[in-house]
């Protein structure tokens, strides 16, 4: 054990846990309407709480358990035969696994993005747990449990896919079952009133900005000078990518807002995240400056092209902005174009229907949309019996 990069990974775990709760929770609470913002924080809360213990019960010996290509099988359940002495690498393994888990929070929690003001509680707790364990879990372990994207002998591609902390693993998997379910959802009835707390979204991106150092530069799993060249490339694409976000939307329309500013934010930080273990600084600039702009037009593609409601751009920022990530590696030379892009399609392929067949089961037993007078009310009351403001005071 290496306690430098022991007690960098315990850092970097809190810093990814501080993402979810409370900073995605606030960046999407602020995002809806005044009387849908505790059923967003609720949503978030209730989905690190779940992931967390299924994580223990299962997923993480799926992901990481030594079963086969595809799946890691159930010898690690409940952490079995592993104890604080048990090391991964130069780490206990049960630091490893807890920074993981904090990594199976986010990633369907990212989801709730696409879903808020309009879908009921019990359906969101059933999809995500199941969702996170035949979707996610055996995605991480096709490309960081040595499954068939890791490359080597029996993989799909020889090279393996280069995804340093999860551009494939978790934006691509998050955005693509965003999509799906929004399209499944339906819009909102009324897509007309604009963010309720633009300062709660400018906290909560901050939040995550900062929590986005542990997500890429723990990545390296050891405190190293790859774990600093991780972190510094993370902020100089967040910062870029916020200003050309920024500079793209004033072009357009005369002004820069500053929640447009900060999801340029996300979408750079989204980005970076698979290519931060290979880039330098100047690469980082140029993954940055293309992604606040890309990003901004997938914005428009999903909502007035495809006509998805897809609320709170997950697929576009995150999605888009992982997927983007992926290619410049390849383009960038730091990665093979095969493996790149055929990681891209298998796990694309695979999100999207595995994605279909649970919110379908899951619809079976819970209903996917609340009532027409729920919504219209707000998910706040109607859901949880508590409004978030007190508008007699």
């Amino acid at each position: 054990m290496n306690g430098a990069d022991t007690a960098w990974i315990i850092v970097a775990t809190a810093l990814v846990l501080f993402m979810t709760l409370p900073g995605l929770a606030l960046f999407y609470g602020g995002l809806v309407r005044a009387r849908n913002v505790l059923s967003v924080l609720m949503q978030c809360f209730a989905i690190a709480c779940l992931m967390s213990v299924l994580w223990l019960v299962v997923g993480y010996s799926i992901a990481f358990g030594e079963g086969n290509m595809i799946w890691g099988g159930l010898g690690k359940m409940f952490l079995m035969g592993i104890t604080a002495d048990t090391l991964s690498g130069t780490i206990p393994e049960v630091l490893f696994f807890a920074f993981q888990m904090t990594f199976a929070i986010i990633t369907p929690a990212l989801i709730v993005g696409a879903y808020v003001e309009r879908i009921s509680f019990s359906f969101v707790l059933t999809f995500s747990g199941l969702w996170m364990l035949l979707v996610y879990a055996p995605v991480v372990h096709w490309i960081w449990g040595g499954g068939m994207l890791s490359g080597g002998e029996g993989a799909l591609f020889a090279e393996g896919v280069n995804d340093f902390a999860g551009g494939i693993v978790v934006h691509e998997t998050a955005g693509l079952a965003a999509l799906v379910i929004a399209v499944m959802l339906g819009a909102r009835s009324d897509k007309s009133k604009p963010p309720h707390n633009p300062g709660y979204v400018m906290i909560g991106a901050s939040m995550l900005w900062v929590g986005w150092f542990g997500f890429n530069g723990g990545s390296q799993l050891a405190a190293d000078g790859g774990a600093a060249m991780a972190l510094t490339v993370t902020h100089i694409s967040a910062a870029t990518a916020s200003l050309t976000w920024a500079m793209w939307e004033r072009i357009k329309y005369g002004k820069s807002s500053m929640v447009g500013m900060v999801t340029g934010t996300i979408a750079g930080l989204a980005s970076i995240t698979p290519a931060s273990g290979s880039v330098g600084p100047a690469e980082a600039l140029a993954i940055g400056a293309i992604a606040g702009i890309l990003c901004q037009e997938a914005c428009a593609w999903v909502k007035n092209l495809l006509k998805i409601d897809d609320t709170l751009d997950v697929f576009a920022v995150h999605g888009l902005g992982g997927m983007f990530g992926i290619v410049m590696l390849a383009v960038l030379g730091h990665a093979s174009w095969t493996a790149q892009l055929g990681g891209i399609a298998v796990v694309g392929v695979f999100t999207i229907v595995m994605t279909v067949i649970i919110a379908k089961v899951v619809g079976f037993i819970f209903p996917i949309r609340v009532g027409e007078e729920e919504e219209y009310t707000g998910l706040d009351l109607t859901s949880h019996g508590e409004r978030a403001y007190d508008h007699s005071s």
